[in-house]
């Protein structure tokens, strides 16, 4: 059975009652293996009044899910697709198994849900509250397992990589998959 009719998620109701709790969970610095659970393409628009060092840009917000003694958290991971943010780039995408280092990699983001690897966690405090971040992604290569704080996650794409399909003009003036 797909995951699809396990997923008991909706929409609710304006006088729907409702009884779930936050389940916030703040866990340790340190690594972690984690999930991509989802990718969302974005735009950066550098702020006018204080606007710092990255100019306008795309960005992938990445969502990973890391499970822990602690508890299931997902965070959010802005990748930056700008010159200045190439090395974040290719760590992340070295990460889930798709890069090796010093080599070029035409990045697919369309094959990087479910994919595993390790990152570091750190925590930043914004409004008097302390929340995790992802300080770094991590090369398979890089990473001391032994300090790893959680165990891997089961993954059926983990370690496996689809082949690439050559891109095809879509024929009959209409886009394969629109109907």
């Amino acid at each position: 059975m797909t995951q699809q009719y396990n997923n008991f998620e909706r929409e609710l109701g304006w006088d729907d009652t409702i009884e779930k709790d936050s389940e916030f969970i703040l866990l340790p610095d340190g690594l972690y293996h984690f999930t991509v659970v989802g990718m969302e393409r974005a735009r950066h628009t550098p702020n006018p009044q204080n606007p710092g060092k990255l100019p306008a840009c795309n960005k992938a917000i990445v969502s990973i899910k890391i499970v822990a003694n602690e508890g299931e958290t997902e965070l959010r991971h802005n990748l930056f697709l700008h010159s200045t943010t190439e090395g974040m780039l290719s760590a992340f995408f070295a990460a889930i198994g798709q890069k090796k280092k010093g080599e070029p990699l035409r990045m697919n983001w369309n094959a990087i849900i479910g994919a595993t690897g390790v990152c570091k966690i750190g925590t930043r405090q914004y409004n008097g509250n302390n929340y995790n971040e992802v300080k770094s992604m991590l090369y398979p290569e890089d990473v001391d397992y032994t300090k790893v704080l959680n165990s891997q996650p089961q993954s059926s794409q983990a370690g496996y990589q689809q082949p690439q399909q050559p891109q095809q003009p879509a024929q009959g003036g209409y886009q394969a998959g629109q109907f």
